[in-house]
């Protein structure tokens, strides 16, 4: 294949792959209703449009931002802010999901531990985090 038409393949590739992936974790968030959920909770449904806004700019800047292989010359500070703001997301995109499938209050009904909910919700908490300071601090070693 000649290289102009192998690199519009590729590009063609690419665009399609890139908005089938975008497709369903939009669908997904969709489905897990996170958005309104987040301002349910917080009181703010006037700023929805600001939520979808930042999701989506924030993964066209993280898709970007991957693509050239940007560097931020940053100290640890901005590195814990990062993985903070990373983990708020994956709490919510697990509580969000954990709500929807309504997993907790069934699992804790059929081993009849209903009142021992809140604990076993912090054993997975804790398990979770015990188990990402393991991966990150003792096993990438």
């Amino acid at each position: 294949m000649t290289a102009p038409i192998s690199l519009g393949l590729n590009l063609l590739l690419g665009i399609a792959g890139g908005i089938a992936v975008g497709s369903g974790v939009i669908a997904l968030f969709i489905v897990l209703d996170m958005i309104p959920r987040l301002a349910q909770l917080t009181s703010s449904y006037d700023k929805v449009h600001w939520y979808e806004g930042a999701m989506i700019g924030g993964s066209l800047l993280g898709t970007i931002s991957d693509f050239w292989n940007w560097r931020i010359a940053a100290g640890p500070l901005f590195e814990l802010g990062v993985g903070l703001l990373d983990g708020i997301f994956v709490g919510l995109l697990a509580a969000a999901l954990t709500e929807v499938l309504n997993v907790l209050p069934i699992l804790a009904k059929r081993l009849n531990m209903t009142q021992y909910l809140f604990g076993l919700l912090m054993a997975m908490v804790s398990g979770k985090v015990a188990g990402s300071l393991f991966d990150w601090v003792v096993y990438r070693q």
